[in-house]
């Protein structure tokens, strides 16, 4: 009857924890959708970038954009006191270029790989992203000026 019952138990947390994984997955997904929507950056992982952005794993010698804008991708981790400086920072400027830039996040602590990938070893690390070329890299906080500046000139070419 003990071993029952610890079996018993055993199975609800088991069950219990997977539900709640599925549930923070599915949370996860709305949140995305909701950004995308609301202009708002995006958050990102390996697979989406592969699709997104540039499929390195393909093309591990040439980088080809796949957007159909121009993007900046922040290479971030949520402990990172520069990145959470220009976190807002980054929010305003997706809702001021909404429609003409994407603005994309990737936690390199849940992202690992997708970090190594690009060689990240500070951040924040941003990636300017123009439609044509490759992309120019920045390391640590910017102001806002110095974003519109690489937005207008590097990005949308003004």
């Amino acid at each position: 009857m003990k071993i029952k019952i610890i079996t018993f138990l055993i199975a609800g947390l088991v069950l219990g924890t997977v539900f709640t994984a599925c549930t923070a997955k599915a949370k996860d997904k709305t949140t995305e959708v909701k950004q995308e929507k609301t202009g708002g950056p995006i958050h990102i992982t390996k697979a989406e970038f592969l699709t997104k952005i540039a499929n390195y794993e393909a093309n591990p010698k040439e980088w080809k954009y796949l957007g159909d804008k121009p993007c900046i991708i922040d290479f971030y981790a949520t402990w990172c006191g520069p990145c959470k400086v220009i976190a807002p920072i980054l929010e305003e400027l997706a809702k001021e270029y909404e429609g003409q830039i994407y603005i994309y996040k990737v936690d390199t602590d849940k992202e690992q790989e997708l970090a190594a990938a690009f060689g990240i070893q500070s951040i924040p690390t941003l990636y300017f992203c123009p439609m044509d070329g490759a992309p120019q890299v920045a390391q640590g906080a910017m102001p806002k000026e110095a974003f519109k500046k690489a937005i207008d000139e590097i990005l949308l070419k003004k």
